[in-house]
């Protein structure tokens, strides 16, 4: 897939979730619900050769992306130690699986936390 038509593919679906916006993030389309980012499209990020998205995911869905197919998912220069997951979209991976992995990275940043100091919060640190 050339770098053109991976980006075509990756922006219509990431816009196709609720509360999406792009917006360039060094230099790079990204992709953010609300205030989140949650996934970033990458061609060639310095000079690593890939054709690529890196994507927040929840906790465990990394380790296990690269162990079930560690040519098509890697962990992510910078954000990798955060969890989030790098998805070579030079590879052949069906477009199923980049929707879901995009549809996690969503969810996981859409996911509202309690402000500090609410009820919920105080709830639960006193057990």
């Amino acid at each position: 897939m050339t770098p053109a038509a991976a980006l075509s593919k990756v922006r219509a679906t990431c816009l196709s979730l609720p509360d999406v916006t792009e917006r360039p993030s060094h230099g790079m389309p990204a992709w953010f619900v609300g205030k989140k980012q949650f996934a970033v499209f990458s061609n060639d990020h310095h000079g690593d050769g890939r054709i690529a998205l890196v994507c927040a995911a929840p906790e465990g869905m990394q380790e296990m992306l690269i162990e079930s197919n560690p040519g098509a998912y890697y962990r992510p220069p910078y954000v990798g130690g955060a969890g989030w997951i790098g998805v070579r979209l030079d590879r052949k991976l069906s477009w199923r699986e980049v929707t879901s992995v995009l549809e996690a990275a969503h969810a996981t940043r859409a996911t509202k936390k309690p402000p500090p100091g609410s009820p919920r919060l105080r709830a639960s640190r006193s057990r």
